[in-house]
């Protein structure tokens, strides 16, 4: 459990606010062990590393590129699939966009799956896709749903007692005007706050965060320890919380703690990569973050995302200027995420860490939602493009997305599922819902679909009803 900013921190130990305390005594009831109704299947996997494009990453702009038509002034909106050319990549009939060149040259380590479906979810926002796609569950619902690395952690534990198994990267709160809606899935819900993500918004500062504030001494700080796990133990408002929930804050209050003089913490600390890695990894907060997954996967972190950072009309959300904003994008997450990939093989730990690449969903110029389940258009595009930034994929589309996986168990310079050529480029063969991706997931790591806790006398799982099936293509024979 970490607190974001210096000044929060300052204060926190010694005076937690009474809200915070209500919220606790507000959780959900205690939860039992795991139970599961089919067979766990054989883990290939042993953690996760989540590459989150958060905002809508158009798939023709990206791993699924259609027929390309370069700007020209006056061109038709409806002529336009792909406003980057095909490269060529490390697998032959695979071909992904011009600007992922890195991307390209470790494809041959991948399997690419060129048909997630997002849900259909009312009028398109990216607070209910993101909420859906990190819990598999669509909002709203009475029950707080847990994060997929949530579910991991209480599941599988954490790798190494020193390091959070779960990690969050990358995604600030402050000055987001969804800061709110973000919060709601990043979470552990009724899990219990030791599962919780151990959050680092700035990975450059990473280090702050498992190290008292300047000026605070360590008997300090350790002061202001006692005195608030004393408060959580012991105030009227944690005392009238269920026993579970309780001691769940106390867990991660006690992890935390150990964190700060155990050696893995080492591990935040950046500026002890040396000068040539840290500088291939160095595009921006994304790469560095990228960087700080890989440390903190080297010493048993058991989940990690890594956030491209959510922050409306921005990033990824590209409602105008998509083609220009795009290829800032590539530029920054192209080189980390191929270097990610090389370092975690050439250090004998990519074949058990299972690298995902997604996105809440795609996009396109013209269609907002998907043919079958068309809703209201967001953004406007003019049929006549007469400036640039009304070239590029704009509307948000549900139809079709990229999923990109490494490692882990799935097959090398493997190609799963179809789009089609002309618009709408919807899936077409072998759809892949949110559900059975992370039925995916949790098969890599040996977790059956079934697998449930019960909270409100009732059976939550890990998929939707405990429905979700993995795609089994995409995993080795071996």
């Amino acid at each position: 459990m970490r607190i974001e900013h210096s000044e929060d921190r300052r204060d926190f130990l010694q005076s937690a606010s009474a809200a915070t305390l209500a919220a606790l005594s507000a959780t959900a009831p205690r939860v039992t062990r795991g139970f599961a109704e089919t067979p766990a299947p054989k883990a290939t996997a042993d953690a996760v590393i989540l590459l989150w494009m958060a905002g809508g990453m158009a798939h023709t702009e990206t791993f699924d590129p259609k027929r390309y038509t370069p700007y020209e002034k006056g061109m038709r909106s409806e002529t336009v699939l792909s406003t980057f050319p095909a490269i060529d990549t490390a697998v032959d009939n695979i071909k992904i966009s011009e600007g992922l060149e890195h991307i390209a040259s470790v494809m041959n380590r991948a399997t690419l799956i060129r048909t997630q479906v997002s849900g259909d979810l009312g009028k398109i926002l990216h607070s209910r896709h993101q909420y859906h796609w990190h819990t598999g569950y669509e909002p709203p619902l009475t029950v707080a749903a847990p994060h997929l690395g949530a579910w991991i952690a209480r599941a599988l534990g954490p790798r190494n007692d020193a390091i959070p198994p779960f990690i969050d990267i990358g995604q600030p709160y402050a000055g987001n005007g969804e800061a709110e809606e973000l919060k709601a899935f990043q979470t552990a819900g009724f899990l219990g706050s030791e599962y919780g993500p151990f959050r680092i918004a700035e990975p450059s500062q990473a280090m702050t965060t498992v190290r008292p504030p300047p000026g605070m001494s360590v008997e300090r700080f350790r002061r202001r320890y006692r005195a608030y796990r004393k408060l959580v133990a012991e105030s009227p408002l944690t005392r009238a919380a269920n026993d579970f929930q309780r001691e769940s804050l106390l867990r991660s209050l006690d992890h935390a703690y150990r964190l700060l003089d155990s050696p893995a913490a080492s591990a935040f600390d950046l500026s002890l990569e040396p000068p040539e890695s840290y500088s291939a990894y160095n595009t921006g907060r994304f790469g560095q973050g990228c960087l700080l997954a890989r440390r903190l996967l080297e010493s048993g972190a058991r989940f990690i995302e890594v956030s491209s950072e959510y922050v409306p009309f921005k990033w990824w959300d590209t409602h105008d200027n998509g083609h220009t904003r795009l290829r800032k994008l590539k530029g920054i997450i192209d080189r980390p995420i191929a270097q990610l990939v090389r370092d975690l093989e050439s250090r004998g730990l990519l074949n058990r860490t299972l690298i995902v690449l997604a996105s809440e969903f795609s996009r396109d110029m013209l269609l907002e939602g998907k043919p079958e389940k068309k809703v209201p258009d967001q953004v406007q595009q003019p049929a006549v493009i007469a400036e640039p930034k009304f070239y590029g994929m704009h509307r948000h589309f549900t139809g079709a997305g990229s999923v990109l996986m490494f490692g882990g168990g799935v097959r090398s310079g493997f190609l799963y599922g179809k789009t089609a050529d002309e618009r709408p480029c919807t899936s077409i063969e072998n759809p892949v819902s949110v559900t059975d991706l992370h039925a995916t997931i949790f098969r890599a790591l040996g977790i059956p679909p079934t697998y449930h806790l019960e909270t409100e006398k009732r059976p939550f799982y890990v998929t939707k009803d405990g429905k979700g099936r993995p795609i089994d293509a995409v995993f080795s024979a071996s």
